[in-house]
């Protein structure tokens, strides 16, 4: 049973704990999981539903009145869990491509004016260091280790990034790489 990267984050949620979807909304927002994964406030209860209609989620409750309605919360099943451990393993072990625009750029720079590619990697360089310093101020310390582990992974991925670019434009101090 394949799991969607959006559907494994909600599974993986309700595993740590049963939430309903306002809930899930608040810690989705809170550990910056839509910078790695794409769900929608919007989709949320859509992806819920493909959950439980494929027996993977339960409803466990409600959660007090909120404007007048209660909240349902859920939970995952057994099959839920077990499915959510074989996908977590399996994205975690497998290397799958990734297109980054960037690549598509680069590979046609020769149809990019000297100047405007200086300055196109610039703005790159700039949006780099912000995000890094955006990524570097949601980290929290005090996060459980798994938490901090996607943080870390991903100021890996942007410094990585960062040494390539400066060695790229041949900035002084920048590190180089023996091809």
């Amino acid at each position: 049973m394949d799991l969607t990267p959006a559907e494994l984050t909600l599974l993986g949620l309700l595993v740590e704990a049963p939430r309903h979807g306002y809930e899930l909304e608040e810690v989705i927002t809170a550990r910056g999981l839509r910078e790695w994964t794409e769900i929608g406030f919007s989709s949320i209860y859509y992806l819920l539903g493909r959950l439980r209609d494929r027996g993977l989620i339960a409803e466990a409750g409600s959660d007090g009145p909120a404007r007048g309605k209660a909240r349902k919360v859920f939970a995952p099943t057994p099959d839920g869990v077990r499915a959510c451990a074989r996908a977590a393993e399996e994205a975690v072990a497998t290397l799958r491509p990734v297109f980054p625009p960037v690549l598509v750029g680069l590979a046609n720079q020769p149809v990019i004016p000297p100047e405007r590619l200086r300055a196109a990697l610039a703005r790159r360089a700039e949006a780099l260091a912000a995000k890094i310093a955006e990524v570097r101020a949601a980290a929290r310390p005090d996060a459980p280790p798994f938490v901090r582990v996607i943080f870390d992974y991903s100021l890996g991925q942007l410094e990585a990034e960062q040494r390539w670019l400066a060695a790229y434009r041949g900035e002084p101090d920048a590190p180089r790489r023996e091809a």
